[in-house]
């Protein structure tokens, strides 16, 4: 039997849906015909983003969730169980940060960051566990980054350290990578499937007026230019899809080579 990339009935949930990448990630979901869930705090840009799309309050649906509760997380999950009576995926997009400074970065900062980049990731993860048992199958892919698998080259960012990734979101990244692949292991046996992507060089729209900068990250990958949002929305079409079922404790990374070189 072939095994397509329709999500046709699927129920998946996305945290950040609504931010550059998760727009773009969100409405290749809602293309392949699945019915998406968009998890957040902020209605108002949810529906900015999103007003437009024809799917919109049909295939296309909000709820209130701040990932750093616990409470609130399983409450929007209580909330989507009861009336779908499934949670077919799980995509841990998510997360929040503050801090730079690789020297003067303080314990708070970098206490806030892990946990809004690896934390989060395991409390979402946590309390969707009992809904996906409940059916005997799931997805949970979570959301990484290509510095959870290298070091920045600092000479990148030279010219531009406004820019600079910060030392506690990549050692948080790679932490979301080991904890995919324990969860890939403990849940295995109950039909779960847990993986995760690690996006490369993805900047802003913001970032990209600055084309100093923009040219320096394109000659680090193999294909000398950067990604845009809908490079990257088809690896969660595939890790949501059939297609993908023998698949789990993975890492696809969508770099344009960058971690290859």
């Amino acid at each position: 039997m072939i095994k397509d990339f329709k999500l046709t009935n699927k129920i998946i949930l996305i945290t950040g849906g609504y931010g550059y990448l998760g727009k773009a990630i969100t409405e290749s979901l809602i293309f392949h015909d699945a019915t998406v869930y968009v998890l957040g705090r902020n209605k108002s840009k949810f529906d900015e983003e999103f007003k437009k799309n024809k799917y919109y309050e049909r295939k296309l649906n909000f709820i209130t969730c701040n990932i750093e509760s616990s409470e609130e997380i399983k409450n929007a999950y209580s909330t989507i169980f009861e009336k779908e009576k499934r949670i077919d995926v799980l995509i841990n997009n998510a997360f929040y940060s503050q801090g730079q400074s690789p020297e003067e970065m303080n314990d708070e900062d970098w206490n806030y960051g892990i946990d809004g980049t690896l934390n989060s990731v395991f409390r979402s993860i946590r309390e969707v566990i009992p809904f996906m048992k409940s059916s005997s199958k799931g997805k949970i892919i979570n959301v990484s980054s290509m510095y959870g698998i290298v070091a920045p080259n600092f000479e990148v960012y030279r010219d531009c350290p406004e820019f600079l990734n910060p030392p506690h979101y990549g050692a948080a990244k790679a932490g979301v990578i080991q904890l995919s692949k324990y969860y890939a292991a403990y849940l295995g046996p109950f039909g779960i499937n847990v993986n995760t992507i690690s996006p490369g060089p993805f900047p802003s729209e913001k970032v990209q007026s600055n084309t100093q900068f923009i040219d320096k990250l394109k000659k680090e990958t193999m294909l000398n230019k950067i990604g845009k949002p809908e490079d990257l929305a088809g690896a969660f079409v595939f890790l949501s899809s059939e297609a993908s079922n023998f698949m789990t404790g993975q890492n696809i990374i969508v770099d344009g080579g960058w971690t290859a070189k």
